[in-house]
C-alpha cells in the first residue's frame, strides 16, 4: 500500500493563520484507501484546524489537497460533501430549532422541493438500529442531550453517504459494549474500501482501531507510525513531550458529613416525558461519586434539578441537611455548588464574551473585582491571569472572544473557574470530554485533590474508565433511575457495561 494509487487524500504542507497563531504550520498527512487512521495532538495542537480545511470550512493559506489523485479546492462544507467527505465536529453543526430530519437533509440538493419525511425517518431509524443508537426522528434538536446530539452528526454523515469519513471522539456517548460494535462497523466500513479519520483521546481506543497515527503538536506535524510499531506510552510523549501517568494515585475515601442527599426526585425532560424517576442518590465531603450510564438517561436533568436549572416535579434535595428543593441557581452557588456542564458553550460560557469576562461570571459580585456599582477591569485580568497560568490555558489574547479557543481550553476554562471558588459540591458532567491526555491527567488530578481537600464531588460520565479511575463509588443510571450503586475496588466492569444498557441486575452498596 506504498504507492500513489492507492492513497484516498492527499494534504501536502497545509497552512492556515488567525490573528496571532499559526494553527496549521505546513502540515502534511496522507490516508489510504481501506485505512482507520488516528489524529492525535493536544488541545490546541492544530487536528481541528486542519480537519475544518478538509470539510472546506477554512481555506488554507498555503498547501494543496488531493482526493484519489485530483487536485481539489474544498471551499465550502458542500463541496467537501460533493467529494464524499463527512465530519463529525466537535461542537456540532446543528440548528437547535429544527428537527432530526430537518437536519440530516438540511442543504442536501437531491431531496428537491418535496420531502417525504416518513421515509427518511425510516432511513435514520435503520442506521440507528445499526450502531445501536436511540434516536427520536421527529425531535427538535433543542429537546436532546449533548451525546444524542452528537448521534444526530454521525446519522447525518452517514445518510449523506460520504467515503472519506472523519469522527471526533465517537465513542465519548457509548457503552464499552457499543464502542466495541461500532468499531466493528468501522472495521467493516474499512474493508469496503471507505478511508476513516478518527479522532481520540482514548489512546486504548485508538491502538484498537486504527492502523496508522498522525501525531501534531503545536500546529505542526511530529510524524506519522503504524500503530502496531509505538505503545500507549510513546504516543502520548510525541503528543505532548512528556511522560504521562496513565493510572492516579487513589488513596482511600475520608468520608466526611453527608454534603448532598436527593430522595425519591422526579422530573421531566424538555419534551414532558419522566427524565428522573423516583431517584435516590447520597454524596458525602471527600468522596467522589460516579454516574455512569448512555447519555439520554436522564443524567444532565438531574444534574439540572441539583442546581436549580431545573424544577423537581417531585421529591428534595438537600445540601448540608438543608432543603434546597427547586432553589434558584443563585441561591445554590453563594451555598457552595458549582457546576462543569457537559455544554460548555452552550451553558457553561458565553461564546462572544472574552476570556476574562467568562472568567469572572462567577465572582463578579465580589471583592477585589466588584467596586460597588463598578467593576475593577484590572483585578479581572490579575484574576484571569492567576487562572491562565495555574490551569495552563493556552489564551491568544486575553480580550478575545472565547469562542476562538480551542475545545479544550474552554474547558479548562471553565474547570478553572468553578474549582477556583471552592466549592462545597461539585457537579461535574464529562469534564475531561475533547481534552489530550496530558489535560485529561491534570484535571482528574484536580478533581482528586479537591476531593481530598473535602469537597463533594457527582461526576457525570460515560467514560467508564474515567469513573473507574477517580470515583470512589459508581452508581448506574438508566431511564432516570439509578440500578445499582457499587464501590469502586470491588467493581466488574462487564456487569456495568450491561447495566449502563438496562440490566436489571444491581448491587446496591
Amino acid at each position: 500500500m506504498d504507492g500513489q494509487e492507492q492513497l484516498m487524500l492527499v494534504m501536502n504542507d497545509i497552512t492556515k493563520r488567525f490573528p496571532g497563531i499559526v494553527a496549521n504550520d505546513h502540515v502534511s498527512f496522507a490516508l489510504r484507501k481501506g485505512e482507520i487512521h488516528t489524529l492525535l495532538g493536544e488541545n490546541g495542537a492544530g487536528k481541528s484546524t486542519l480537519m475544518n480545511v478538509l470539510d472546506g470550512i477554512y481555506y488554507p493559506d498555503e498547501g494543496e489537497i488531493f482526493i484519489e489523485g485530483k487536485r481539489v479546492n474544498l471551499r465550502s462544507p458542500l463541496d467537501s460533501m460533493k467529494h464524499g467527505i463527512g465530519m463529525i465536529h466537535q461542537h456540532f453543526m446543528l440548528v437547535d430549532s429544527l428537527s432530526v430530519i430537518e437536519n440530516v437533509i438540511l442543504g442536501l440538493e437531491s431531496q428537491g422541493f418535496f420531502v417525504d419525511k416518513r421515509a427518511i425517518a425510516h432511513q435514520i431509524e435503520a442506521i440507528a438500529t445499526r450502531y445501536n443508537f436511540r434516536v427520536d426522528p421527529y425531535a427538535r434538536i433543542w429537546q436532546l442531550s449533548v451525546g444524542e446530539q452528537q448521534r444526530v452528526e454521525i446519522i447525518k454523515t452517514l445518510f449523506r453517504g460520504a467515503r472519506i469519513l472523519i469522527l471526533d471522539e465517537p465513542t465519548a456517548v457509548l457503552t464499552p459494549q457499543e464502542s466495541e460494535e461500532l468499531f466493528g462497523i468501522l472495521r467493516e466500513m474499512k474493508s469496503e474500501g471507505k478511508s476513516i479519520i478518527f479522532i481520540s483521546h482514548k489512546l486504548n481506543e485508538v491502538m484498537s482501531v486504527s492502523d496508522r497515527v498522525t501525531v501534531l503538536r503545536k500546529g505542526r506535524l511530529i510524524g506519522t507510525v503504524d500503530t502496531a510499531a509505538v505503545t500507549e506510552g510513546e504516543l502520548a510523549k510525541m503528543m505532548i513531550g512528556r511522560d504521562v501517568l496513565f493510572r492516579l494515585e487513589r488513596k482511600k475515601a475520608e468520608l466526611g458529613p453527608e454534603v448532598l442527599k436527593v430522595e425519591d426526585a422526579l422530573a421531566y425532560n424538555d419534551r414532558g416525558l419522566i427524565a428522573v424517576n423516583k431517584l435516590n442518590i447520597t454524596v458525602h465531603a471527600g468522596e467522589i461519586v460516579g454516574i455512569a450510564g448512555v447519555a439520554g438517561n436522564g443524567q444532565v436533568e438531574l444534574a439540572e434539578c441539583i442546581t436549580g436549572l431545573r424544577r423537581l416535579a417531585g421529591g428534595h434535595v438537600a445540601l448540608k441537611g438543608v432543603d434546597v428543593t427547586n432553589a434558584s441557581p443563585c441561591t445554590l452557588a453563594s451555598a457552595g455548588v458549582n457546576y462543569i456542564p457537559a455544554d460548555r458553550l452552550g451553558v457553561g460560557l458565553v461564546p462572544n464574551l472574552s476570556t476574562i469576562e467568562n472568567a469572572m461570571l462567577r465572582n463578579y459580585r465580589k471583592e477585589p473585582i466588584s467596586k460597588g456599582a463598578f467593576i475593577s477591569y484590572a483585578a479581572a485580568c490579575t484574576y484571569t491571569d492567576g487562572l491562565i497560568k495555574k490551569y495552563d490555558i493556552a489564551v491568544p489574547l486575553q480580550n478575545a472572544p472565547v469562542k476562538v479557543l480551542s475545545g479544550g481550553n474552554m474547558q479548562k476554562l471553565l474547570l478553572a473557574r468553578e474549582i477556583g471558588e471552592r466549592p462545597k459540591l461539585l457537579i461535574a458532567e464529562h469534564p475531561t470530554r475533547g481534552l489530550d491526555v496530558g489535560a485529561t491527567e491534570f484535571v482528574r488530578s484536580m478533581l482528586l485533590e479537591q476531593r481530598n481537600n473535602g469537597v463533594a464531588i457527582l461526576l457525570i460520565s460515560e467514560d467508564l474508565d474515567e469513573i473507574l479511575m477517580v470515583a470512589d463509588r459508581v452508581a448506574v443510571m438508566y431511564e432516570g433511575r439509578i440500578v445499582g450503586i457499587v464501590d469502586v475496588d470491588s467493581v466488574d466492569v462487564a456487569q456495568i457495561g450491561l447495566m449502563m444498557a438496562g440490566s436489571t441486575a444491581a448491587v446496591q452498596s
